[in-house]
């Protein structure tokens, strides 16, 4: 998948997932250049996502939903995904 339409699939899918009420991408995949995990093509990712849905989760079960969310892009076009995750009790919203 060509690097500008990465950033539009990784929000289709957590919105999907998760239907946040504010989400952050940020392709950092140029931080990486000449990095060995940046050889196969894959991107390096940051997310902040606040949802409802991380309620009552632990900070590993927010970001297992996450990945859940993302599914086959982490092999295909995922090489790194930083993740925020919060309620939106937690960001003050």
């Amino acid at each position: 998948m060509p690097r500008e339409q990465r950033a539009e699939a990784i929000r289709a899918a957590i919105v999907a997932a998760l239907a946040p009420v504010s989400l952050e991408i940020e392709d950092e995949s140029h931080r990486h250049a000449g990095h060995a995990g940046a050889q196969d093509g894959r991107g390096h990712f940051r997310v902040a996502v606040i949802s409802q849905a991380f309620a009552g989760m632990l900070p590993l079960a927010r970001h297992r939903a996450v990945y859940s969310a993302v599914g086959e892009l982490m092999t295909t076009d995922i090489h790194a995904l930083a993740i925020n995750a919060k309620t939106p009790q937690e960001a003050g919203l």
